[in-house]
């Protein structure tokens, strides 16, 4: 009998299962991949994740940034410095370093492990799989946007939106690029890495574009981009209101508790953050405090979700008039650093909202 079983190795079940280990608790983590496994992600990381822990994260960064390129349709360029560094990851190794850490407090990790089912027995939950059922008193759903976890615990979910990855082994260019205004609500992003390039797609609102490929194949044959490495689909889901995360001895973090940035899609240090609080809302539920799963709910409602209201409203405008966005917001200088300091958690959306809603406004 575990204290708590988490779903999923990424980086909300490994914060999570860091978190419970050290508090002394007996945590199990199933993955159902080949361990470390391939993740494609853009792998921006922001250093804020760093106040959660106490253990450098420096072997995890592949390199770090401290300037940002925008286009519009591939002209009308802006370079600017951001307030903070940001950290470029490979998921592969960020993951597991993560992971490794939970390992070095306790926790135990079993991968190519595919959980085929959950059931509530009395007071704790059976978790079933292909060798076997294993038990444990408390459930963490970390297994990400395409997980079953959530679903089982009937507990709700944004709508999957599809982005695109494709990972350059090399390249030359070592400045994280956005590009605006070829891929209608949404945009392209390419993150540097230490031995590579992470180029994305995606789009944030409406419906989904017929062939998200296409915008993506267009974008590369324009820019001079080798297309010919493979593309994986990795799906997001944005936050798009508040939901409960929680029901009877267990929780949903990261992307499975729909919490990515619905204007920037940011979404390993919402990831992070739900892994950290779920934590402790376990740990003191094994202690036996009451309504500590609701209070995760709560937590989360109040220091992410509160927030991301503005940044649903503010992806709302901007994505409707994304040609003032870019000349008005993206282009200004200031925009840049206000956002890297949302990213580093040192504002939030709401400090800025009015003034930046404004701005945006078409004349």
């Amino acid at each position: 009998m575990f204290d708590c079983i988490i779903i999923g190795a990424g980086p909300a079940g490994g914060a999570a299962a860091y978190h419970l280990a050290k508090r002394g608790r007996s945590v199990l983590v199933l993955e159902r991949s080949s361990w470390p496994r391939i993740k494609p992600c853009g792998g921006g990381v922001s250093p804020a994740i760093a106040q959660w822990f106490d253990f450098d994260f420096t072997p995890a960064i592949s390199t770090t940034v401290e300037q940002i390129r925008y286009t519009w349709k591939l002209t009308d360029p802006v370079e600017t410095n951001i307030a903070k560094p940001m950290w470029m990851v490979r998921r592969d190794v960020f993951d597991q370093f993560l992971m490794q850490q939970a390992q070095g407090q306790g926790a135990e990790l079993r991968d190519q492990t595919e959980v085929t089912g959950i059931n509530f027995q009395g007071d704790s939950w059976q978790v079933n799989t292909p060798t076997g059922a294993v038990m444990g008193r408390y459930l963490i759903g970390a297994d990400g946007a395409q997980g079953p976890t959530a679903q089982w615990l009937k507990l709700k979910q944004s709508k999957p939106r599809k982005s695109l990855v494709m990972e350059l082994g090399s390249f030359d260019d070592q400045m994280p690029t956005f590009e605006f205004g070829m891929v209608k609500n949404g945009n392209i992003w390419g993150f540097p890495k230490a031995d590579g390039y992470s180029l994305s797609v995606a789009t944030f609102r409406g419906g989904e574009p017929k062939n998200l490929l296409e915008e993506l194949t267009k974008y590369t044959d324009k820019a001079g981009i080798p297309n010919h490495q493979p593309i994986h689909e990795h799906p997001l889901r944005l936050w798009d209101g508040d939901k409960p995360l929680h029901t009877q001895n267990a929780v949903i973090v990261g992307e499975a508790a729909s919490l990515s940035d619905p204007l920037s899609g940011e979404g390993i240090r919402p990831a992070i953050l739900s892994g950290v609080k779920a934590a402790e809302a376990i740990d003191q539920s094994l202690a036996g405090v009451n309504g500590a799963l609701e209070q995760y709910t709560q937590v989360m409602h109040q220091e992410w979700g509160a927030d991301m209201v503005w940044a649903g409203r503010l992806a709302g405008l901007f994505y409707r008039f994304p040609g003032v966005g870019y000349r008005a917001g993206v282009k200004v200088p200031a925009a840049t650093r206000l956002l890297s300091q949302i990213l580093c958690g040192e504002l939030r959306y709401a400090d800025v909202a009015n003034k930046a809603m404004k701005s945006l406004s078409p004349l």
